[in-house]
């Protein structure tokens, strides 16, 4: 089956390369069900919509309904197949069925505090020998930004902003973390692939509102900080001095695994 009708956006430079890691370990062909976590906007419900054709069904389940309804009107009523939910991938419908695979874009990191407990749940709705995939920017992403954010708390004497920073960037998951959970849930042919996806930005403003930073990754940042006129102090200087931490790479990881029959 081609890939022509739903590729890939070629202009994400988040999702889009997330994605590509994650299919890239997902064995898809005709007749699948799939269930598509954290589906967002379709990125990549429509692709592998694509993969599994008429004769298979794809569910995508998102929390935010504003996302949903924009994967719907995309969608037009085309690939009838595909269908979304609003629904919080953390408290799945118990009368959902089984499906051939689960995968995710993105959607791991979703599944905090508690991820082992969420991933025991969500393997729950995958068939015996079926397969689950998801990606998530692991443990080391920008870890020269916090190191820089870090030290200029520290400049202000800031114990509470810097124990909250180094606890925000700890919970972010690594592979060994997610090997070990994966073992432990008694999972067949484990796979996990990392590779860097360098963000670019010019500093200042540009850098403090860039779209795939701030509503995520530096928002995060800001939420260390009780006194947000403090934090706006703290992350302006820290715009302004980006040779420290530049390049800046996000790890693209994404795991696979089979559910033992």
């Amino acid at each position: 089956m081609t890939n022509d009708y739903w590729p890939l956006p070629k202009n994400d430079p988040w999702s889009t390369p997330f994605a590509n890691t994650l299919l890239s370990l997902v064995d898809l062909s005709s007749g699948l069900s799939v269930l598509d976590l954290a589906a967002g906007g379709g990125i990549p419900s429509f692709h592998i919509a694509e993969e599994v054709g008429p004769t298979g069904k794809v569910l995508g389940i998102d929390l935010h309904l504003g996302q949903i309804q924009r994967a719907q009107t995309v969608q037009a009523h085309r690939v009838p197949w595909l269908q979304f939910m609003h629904s919080d991938i953390k408290k799945l419908p118990q009368n959902l069925p089984q499906f051939d695979r689960i995968t995710g874009n993105l959607s791991f990191m979703f599944f905090r505090p508690d991820r082992l407990g969420a991933l025991k749940n969500v393997l729950n709705y995958l068939k015996p020998g079926g397969q689950i995939a998801l990606s998530f920017p692991s443990l080391g992403t920008f870890d020269p930004l916090w190191e820089r954010i870090d030290k200029e708390m520290q400049k202000h004497g800031l114990t509470k902003e810097r124990e909250a920073l180094e606890e925000y960037r700890l919970e972010r998951p690594s592979s060994d973390h997610v090997q070990g959970w994966l073992t432990e849930l008694n999972m067949d042919k484990i796979q996990i692939k990392e590779e860097p996806l360098e963000i670019e930005s010019r500093a200042g403003q540009e850098f403090l509102y860039h779209p795939l930073l701030r509503n995520g990754f530096l928002e995060d940042a800001y939420e260390c900080f009780e006194d947000q006129k403090l934090a706006e102090t703290v992350m302006t200087s820290v715009s302004n001095d980006m040779e420290s931490f530049t390049p800046l790479y996000a790890i693209r990881c994404a795991f696979s695994a089979w559910k033992r029959q």
